[in-house]
């Protein structure tokens, strides 16, 4: 067998599940230059001692402080707040680090996190991270990171939404149905094979659920929800991101604002402006953005799908919270707002990094992993990684990618050459004190 990266991930979780014990089930793997394996460990593996300290012995008494790769299912945290990876990390030296999950008991971003400031660090796959949580499943189920502190999010789950307008067209489908077909086109061609349905009416009536689906989510939706009524600073966070971008004053600008929702942030931003345009597939919301800005235009689509606006048409790009939407097209989406945009135009993307638990008077840091209840930490920064890239595809350049409590901007410039160089190294900014 081929002992790629996959191999080793699932090697590692192969050791979890052979602890049995009350405490978090952890398997980690250390791997060589030659990939082969150095040592492991698991928890339990040893009376008494945790896996770490077996490792460490293990490492010792090989004299291995060189290797490739650490596999690690879950980045667990001492009883100090301290990442036990570091210690081992202060030990040997190591090109690469692979996580699962963050601890469950991991509820805000702590200096140090080798997740965070590592610079070769990566994710296991989505499948894994849910087989992870499921074997310690009742240990996220009662951490903070539960979705159920949010109830809102937990009660108006787009994909449960989904399901349920999907039965008044005859059409039953799981929640593994949804999350093995992501994409709408995966999702209308599952649609058209097992329910004999042509390609154009299964797309007809995808597009149809999901726009349902966001409208009812979305449509009467209100701050007294929303992260940005605990965090009274986006606003200047916002405009902040739009000065690293350009310097000419935003009411001056021609504003695409994609995936605008209910308005609530459009009318805080862009009130009084004379030249901006709101894209939605939310029909209420948008009527809602029309009755409080009244010079605005309104579209209602996709932000895949753009075809009602003329190319290099606007000079700012603007699409906050939208991203990482459930059933979004990132590539496409980045492909509209590069044809749409002037040539050396802005763009500003937001990935939403967090939710608002009025139970605990708190934000829940990160995204939640579709099919599960659990909010990953981690999940905000994988996200706007992942559209980061797909904007250096798509043509932009000099991006910049600007974290915040609440949300992860991406700012960039419309390049007006496609085939420019290509960099994958983010550069982060700063927000000033």
């Amino acid at each position: 067998m081929l002992k790629d990266d996959n191999y080793w991930m699932k090697y590692s979780i192969y050791l979890m599940e052979k602890s049995k014990n009350s405490e978090l089930s952890v398997g980690v793997v250390l791997v060589s230059e030659q990939n082969e394996l150095i040592c492991s460990s698991y928890t339990g593996e040893e009376k008494g001692k945790s896996l770490y300290t077996v490792l460490l012995e293990k490492i010792y008494a090989q004299n291995a402080y060189d290797a490739q790769c650490i596999y690690l299912t879950t980045n667990t945290l001492s009883k100090e707040h301290d990442f036990y990876l570091n210690e081992i990390l202060n030990k040997i030296r190591v090109n690469k680090i692979f996580i699962g999950l963050p601890d469950p008991n991991l509820d805000s971003y702590i200096d140090d996190d080798p997740m965070l400031s590592y610079d070769h660090s990566y994710r296991y796959p989505l499948d894994m991270q849910r087989e992870i949580l499921q074997y310690n499943y009742d240990l996220y189920k009662n951490s903070k990171q539960c979705i159920e502190n949010s109830p809102y999010y937990s009660e108006n789950r787009i994909s449960n939404m989904v399901i349920d307008k999907m039965k008044s067209y005859g059409i039953d489908l799981s929640k593994e149905d949804l999350v093995n077909n992501k994409q709408k086109s995966a999702l209308s061609s599952l649609i058209a094979e097992r329910y004999g349905k042509s390609d154009f009416e299964s797309k007809l009536i995808v597009d149809n659920v999901i726009s349902e689906a966001f409208n009812s989510k979305y449509g009467t939706y209100n701050y007294a929800d929303d992260t940005r009524s605990f965090e009274s600073e986006w606003k200047n966070k916002f405009m902040y991101a739009y000065s690293i971008s350009n310097s000419i004053p935003m009411n001056r600008q021609k504003i695409l604002n994609v995936g605008v929702g209910s308005g609530n942030e459009a009318f805080e931003l862009f009130s009084g402006y004379k030249d901006v345009t709101f894209v939605d597939v939310s029909k209420t919301g948008l009527m809602k953005i029309k009755d409080r800005i009244p010079l605005a235009k309104t579209v209602v689509t996709s932000a895949d799908d753009l075809r009602m606006i003329y190319d290099e048409s606007y000079d700012v790009y603007i699409s906050l919270r939208t991203y990482n939407s459930s059933f979004f097209d990132i590539n496409r989406s980045i492909a509209e707002a590069y044809r749409v945009l002037k040539s050396g135009a802005k763009i500003i993307i937001s990935v939403a990094n967090g939710f608002l638990s009025k139970r605990q008077n708190c934000i829940i840091p990160g995204l939640i992993i579709p099919g599960t209840e659990f909010v990953d930490i981690y999940r905000g920064m994988d996200m706007a990684n992942v559209v980061y890239k797909s904007m250096i595809v798509g043509g932009f350049k000099d991006i910049k990618i600007l974290p915040s409590n609440t949300e992860i901007y991406l700012i960039a410039n419309k390049s007006s050459n496609k085939n420019q160089e290509k960099n994958f190294h983010p550069t982060y900014a700063l927000y000033k004190n």
